[in-house]
């Protein structure tokens, strides 16, 4: 028997930012290709430190729903895990390259646990991104003529935090798909407050590069833009500003194409999938754009 874990941060505060989980979760589950398909969260019910105990399977997959490799990655998931023998050293990882590491578990030895990277920084995020921007704009082409904005939090805390920011932005780049990309910031240069400064473009598609939509997303994000003066009233997507059409799509993380990103990181560490990664993106790739 094989199971698949996801473990996310959760929140005291947001009860919405769980749901994205439980949504790929859900949808990996109806595709049947784990025996048990488990949530775990550090700030929610259950959690991760428990979570390995409401498993029976003897090979456990575990995939954080994290955008980057860093403190919780590296050092609150495998402690509360109780990994033993991890060390971060064992990815061998320069930030965005972590794959997996097989490790028993102290709480529960005679399970198997594969402890997967992050699903932000794989390279099937990017297709979520892309994805993302078609459904802000119903547009299943959308490209010539936009410009697209990956957003980031940035922080000099921790370098690895801006890195699958640029990574994408860059893959989306050599797609040479849309007129302009830019990687653009909340708390580092370039700042996402001045979004339209480097666009040329009159229509720009911002996607922010976050799993949940919180207080960044829907607070900060649109303010700070100049899409609202207060979030509380809301504002038309998209919405002119400087000019600009400004096409703001929320959390990637929302995005029912997530729940292929995790699959290719489960399957990467070698978990038997059979062919649920076409299941997944066919049925995610084919939910209605509200144009359509």
């Amino acid at each position: 028997m094989q199971a698949l874990v996801i473990v996310a941060h959760g929140s005291h505060l947001n009860p919405d930012s769980s749901t994205p989980t439980y949504d790929h979760a859900d949808t990996i589950r109806e595709v049947g290709a784990f025996d048990e398909v488990r949530t775990g969260f550090w700030k929610e019910e259950p959690s991760i430190r428990e979570v390995l105990r409401t498993v029976e399977s003897d090979e456990v997959y575990v995939v954080p729903l994290f955008i980057s490799e860093g403190y919780f990655t590296e050092q609150v998931i495998p402690r509360e895990l109780r990994l033993d023998g991890w060390d971060v050293a064992d990815w061998d990882s320069d930030g965005l390259s972590a794959t997996h590491v097989t490790l028993p578990a102290e709480d529960v030895p005679e399970k198997t646990v594969h402890y997967c990277g992050p699903v932000g920084t794989h390279e099937a995020m990017t297709d979520v991104i892309v994805r993302r921007a078609e459904s802000v704009t119903e547009d299943p082409n959308v490209g010539d003529g936009f410009g697209l904005a990956v957003v980031g939090h940035g922080t000099e805390r921790n370098e690895n935090s801006a890195k699958a920011i640029e990574y994408h932005a860059q893959r989306v780049r050599d797609m040479d798909r849309f007129d302009e990309v830019q990687a653009l910031y909340m708390d580092e240069e370039p700042e996402v407050d001045d979004v339209t400064d480097y666009f040329d473009a009159d229509d720009i598609v911002v996607v922010p590069l976050f799993v949940a939509d919180g207080f960044h997303t829907q607070e900060d994000i649109p303010e700070d833009m100049g899409l609202t003066d207060d979030y509380r009233t809301g504002y038309d997507v998209p919405t002119e500003v400087d000019g600009h059409h400004i096409w703001y799509a929320g959390a990637v993380g929302t995005e029912g194409l997530m729940a292929d990103v995790v699959l290719e990181r489960a399957a990467d560490a070698g978990a038997d999938i059979g062919d649920a990664l076409e299941v997944v993106r066919e049925r995610t790739r084919k939910t209605p754009l509200a144009g359509d």
